[in-house]
């Protein structure tokens, strides 16, 4: 019966043996200069070489014979065998050079920045000439070249800002706009028109900015309302042929395509709505297709007694304060940008918010083209919607707040200070 010692005195036995022949080398003259290994710890061995490394020179080979470089080494490595080469001497890392600044972005910035106080000039003299042919000034032609003018640029800058091609954009704007005008017939001035309202009116949506509060969320909605009426002025430049509720679901209808495609994006997909953003675009929807749909059941079988009651008082009040203010504009349109634009300076979902206000730019830029009305009623029309829509936004965002925010006044101050979530300038991509 064997000892259970033999197993460590065994091991004692091999590890106090000298190093064997092998270990010192095949030759007899070369002498093993490894340092000696401690009793009773096992040797270590280098690790092996890899596949492809060259072996390492005998200590006998005559001092002429040029090692092989790393390069060699690695050359000699047939591709594809999927392993690495470790080279004889160590690779050594090149200095770090630091290479000047690329003044390219720099350039673009005033390039761009040029390009806007170019637009912007193109724009002033556009609308200066509309408002000359709207006072009876100027050539006959005037107020087509002036439609041209503020269609184009308000193209480029929808491109500009959205990330798109803004030269094609604004050639092709600018391509159809003088065919309108040079061709001279209803159809085509009509495109052109539906065309520069649908622009005009989304581009005043993607201009605004995050607000804070609810303040600067008036200033969004001022902005944006007169960003419409230049595209109202641009819209009767071509003198459209017009079929009012015709011309404004087609405009309405095109501009919510289009606003939701670039929402669509900015906002990070369908998934990025939230619970919060789904309520508000379900709540939208819901009562865009009751204004629409009420407004042509109407129009087409008539009023009862209750609505013809209301009807009543519309001409009333018109007769009184010269016009009755847009119904989808305050119920819907002015809230949308209110609440959407003070949304975004807390949440992306916002701008799923802000989309539906092109319910309101939209039928702005379109208040000019009725043929029964006037300048002036139109210009009454848009002041008597604005103001009950921003009473109407100033509840919907209070009550955001007390469902949502915090309680009392230093707690919304300080949600108003810690609010500022990032978004690009005005005059920036988004």
């Amino acid at each position: 019966m064997s000892s259970p010692s033999r197993g460590p005195a065994k091991g004692r036995r091999i590890a106090d043996k000298p190093p064997s022949r092998w270990s010192r080398g095949r030759s007899s003259g070369v002498r093993d200069e490894r340092p000696a290994t401690p009793a009773g710890e096992p040797r270590r061995t280098p690790p092996r070489a890899a596949a492809g490394t060259p072996a390492q020179a005998p200590r006998d080979t005559p001092r002429e014979a040029p090692a092989e470089t790393p390069r060699e080494a690695a050359a000699a490595t047939p591709p594809g065998t999927g392993r690495e080469t470790t080279p004889a001497e160590p690779s050594r890392t090149p200095p770090e050079v630091v290479l000047p600044r690329d003044p390219l972005p720099a350039t673009s910035s005033r390039t761009r920045s040029m390009l806007w106080v170019l637009a912007g000039v193109v724009l002033v003299a556009g609308v200066a000439a509309l408002v000359a042919a709207a006072f009876g000034a100027g050539p006959a032609w005037i107020d087509g070249v002036g439609a041209v003018a503020v269609a184009t640029v308000l193209s480029w800058a929808l491109a500009a800002r959205t990330g798109g091609r803004t030269w094609v954009t604004a050639g092709v704007a600018l391509a159809l706009g003088v065919t309108a005008i040079a061709v001279d017939t209803p159809v085509l001035r009509t495109g052109a028109a539906v065309m520069t309202t649908v622009t005009g009116g989304v581009l005043a949506v993607m201009l605004t900015v995050p607000a804070v509060n609810y303040w600067r969320a008036c200033r969004e909605v001022l902005i944006a309302t007169v960003l419409a009426g230049v595209t109202a002025l641009a819209a009767v430049g071509f003198e459209p042929t017009v079929t009012v509720p015709r011309f404004d679901y087609a405009s309405l209808l095109l501009g919510l395509v289009l606003v939701f495609a670039l929402v669509y994006r900015l906002g990070a997909g369908l998934h990025g709505l939230g619970r919060r953003g789904l309520v508000a675009v379900l709540v939208g929807a819901v009562l865009l297709v009751l204004t629409l749909a009420y407004a042509e059941l109407l129009r087409r079988y008539g009023a009862g007694s209750v609505v013809q009651s209301v009807l009543d008082f519309v001409d009333w009040t018109t007769e009184r304060i010269g016009a009755f203010p847009r119904p989808l504009v305050v119920l819907l349109g002015i809230p949308a940008l209110v609440w959407g634009t003070h949304m975004r300076a807390r949440r992306r979902q916002g701008w799923w918010v802000c989309a539906f206000g092109v319910t309101a730019t939209i039928p702005l830029a379109q208040g000019l083209l009725d043929p029964d009305g006037s300048f002036l009623e139109a210009g009454l029309r848009a002041a008597y919607s604005l103001v009950p829509g921003l009473v109407l936004g100033y509840l919907v965002v209070r009550a955001d707040l007390a469902l949502t925010g915090p309680r009392g006044r230093r707690g919304r101050r300080a949600e108003e200070a810690e609010a500022h979530r990032p978004e690009p300038a005005r005059l920036a991509e988004l």
